[in-house]
């Protein structure tokens, strides 16, 4: 008998709900759907509209959602929506035997072995070692981080909150970018960097430090506009952006770094998120693995870990979706 899960990507900014089938134990998709979060009160809203819109199909059997924030006893509290979900209300509500919550940088971990090569951007080939340690982090909205670390025969996703450990400067700009969000906000973590928000942070300080020298007008920008920012670089060749985005990878990488270096991840660095993919091009131009590198006596050792860029956005939801499928599994 073929059965039926649910599985999901929620992020601050959209959700993807996909419905997909088990048959012969080959998963196969039978309907996705993205929404836009700002349209909706709570997530059971969301799901309450894509299990009408999938009410042809067999009722699922298990669901996993990948949830951009931390998980406690299956409960979330979104970092960056005013959403509340709980596993045990969804699966009260939708009449769903078995539902599970995980972080999405989780979810995306456990999607790392659902890719395939054309999914992936290698940045350094380096010397990988048969199940060894991994890690994913990925500038979006926020910054997600998890570890991968092999338990008996497969990959085991650990969660992390290690987008809000704090900013390490490297250089004298740096230093000066730090005491200028130190002044703004008190506390300054990765995430005040390497984010949407970060991006727009990094060039706000970039434009107020060139003010006195630069005849260029002044832009005004929302909090998040990450998008707008990587526009004016790519496409107006806009010199405060290009800088900034400069300045951006080069963070990136100096923090990458530092999560190999704090893993031992020979089994690989992921980046992921929805910056890498557009910035790409610059990814490549050498500065994100420059500062990968340059870790004083370690420089030598950092030439040895594998650091790739997913391509593929739905890698979180291919994590949900084997995570689901191994709930309805663990059922039989």
């Amino acid at each position: 008998m073929n059965k039926q899960l649910v599985c999901g990507d929620i992020g601050g900014t959209k959700t993807i709900l996909q419905a997909a089938e088990i048959s012969n134990g080959v998963v196969r998709e039978l309907f996705t759907h993205r929404y836009d979060n700002h349209e909706f009160a709570a997530f059971s809203e969301i799901l309450q509209d894509f299990l009408h819109r999938t009410r042809n199909t067999s009722r699922p059997f298990s669901a996993c959602f990948a949830v951009a924030g931390p998980i406690v006893t299956q409960q979330a509290q979104l970092t960056n929506l005013p959403w509340q979900i709980s596993s045990s209300d969804i699966s009260t509500e939708f009449s769903i035997p078995s539902v599970k919550l995980i972080n999405d940088f989780e979810a995306a971990a456990l999607g790392i072995e659902s890719l395939s090569p054309s999914d992936m951007a290698t940045l350094q080939t380096g010397k990988s070692l048969a199940q060894s340690m991994r890690v994913i982090l990925g500038a979006g909205t926020g910054m997600g981080v998890a570890w991968l670390t092999w338990l008996e025969d497969r990959y085991v996703a650990i969660p992390t909150e290690a987008g809000h450990m704090d900013f390490a400067p490297t250089n004298a700009l740096q230093i000066e970018l730090l005491e200028t969000l130190l002044n703004k906000f008190g506390h300054v973590s990765v995430e005040r960097l390497l984010s949407g928000s970060g991006l727009t942070n990094i060039f706000k300080f970039l434009q107020m430090s060139s003010a006195t020298t630069s005849n260029l007008a002044p832009i005004d920008l929302e909090e998040d506009s990450g998008a707008t920012i990587t526009t004016l670089a790519f496409t107006h060749q806009h010199p405060i952006a290009i800088k900034s985005i400069n300045l951006f990878v080069e963070i990136y990488g100096a923090y990458a770094g530092n999560l190999a270096l704090t893993g031992l991840t020979r089994g690989g660095v992921y980046i992921a998120g929805g910056i890498a993919s557009k910035i790409l091009s610059i990814l490549k131009l050498g500065g994100f693995i420059q500062a990968f590198h340059d870790k004083g006596r370690f420089s030598q050792l950092m030439h040895k870990f594998p650091v790739y860029i997913i391509t593929n956005p739905e890698v979180g939801l291919l994590g949900a979706r084997q995570e689901a499928h191994r709930l309805l599994t663990s059922q039989s």
